[in-house]
């Protein structure tokens, strides 16, 4: 990671945007910001937590190891908070890793920063509650999927749920570039898998693919494949 100079507004900082005015001198003096390269480590699971981070611009891949295998938890955007799954009373490492999926810039703070943070901005603390429990629903739900909808369903779910998050450009392709091994660690199956659905579903004229670019033909038919639970 490469410490910035660049002096970053605060309107894509989730700290910044829930904290009382006063307490912005404060995040200016103890924030420092990083440029990360496409495809560079934030943080590795097992890493000692020393802080937070949140995410300014680009996007960032949470995952970990699962077996010899590799799962994708979430993707922090632009506006996210990073790292929050290391803060734990009995565990001071990370507990996930975090890697950039493009140019990307994040801000750090210290855990001791960050805690008397928490205890200075009560509207904060009620976001940052509020983001855990929504994060936590979205992996319960990702865990039914895993276990009881087919991988062709699963998929599918996984495009719409990136044209909701991401968006799509003027031609209709995703704003997401994602590599099958990607797609695979997501959804929770195989590189050749993926690659077997994603030709299915171009012949099914659901969708049309380009190298890492999905262009979304039809949400119609995205959406009945993934409430098909066969």
């Amino acid at each position: 990671m490469k410490l910035s100079k660049k002096n970053y507004p605060s309107k894509n900082c989730f700290l910044c945007n829930n904290c009382v005015q006063e307490w912005l001198l404060a995040i200016e003096a103890n924030r420092f910001i990083y440029e990360i390269k496409k495809g560079e480590s934030i943080f590795k699971e097992g890493d000692k937590v020393e802080g937070i981070y949140f995410v300014y611009a680009g996007n960032v891949k949470v995952h970990k190891k699962w077996g010899s295998k590799e799962l994708i938890l979430r993707f922090a955007t632009e506006g996210t908070i990073l790292g929050h799954r290391g803060i734990s009373s009995h565990n001071n490492t990370y507990p996930i890793s975090a890697t950039a999926l493009e140019n990307s810039t994040v801000a750090f703070i210290s855990l001791d920063f960050f805690n008397t943070t928490i205890k200075i901005n009560p509207d904060f603390t009620y976001r940052l509650m509020l983001f855990f429990a929504d994060e936590l629903q979205e992996s319960e739900l990702k865990m039914r999927d895993i276990a009881h909808i087919s991988v062709k369903a699963r998929l599918a779910n996984a495009l719409l749920f990136f044209e909701k998050k991401f968006g799509t450009d003027e031609n209709d392709v995703l704003r997401i570039e994602l590599s099958k091994q990607d797609f695979a660690a997501f959804i929770g199956t195989t590189y050749e898998t993926v690659s077997r659905m994603l030709s299915e579903l171009t012949a099914e004229k659901a969708v049309q693919v380009s190298k890492r670019k999905i262009k979304i033909l039809s949400l119609e038919k995205l959406e009945a494949l993934a409430k098909n639970e066969d």
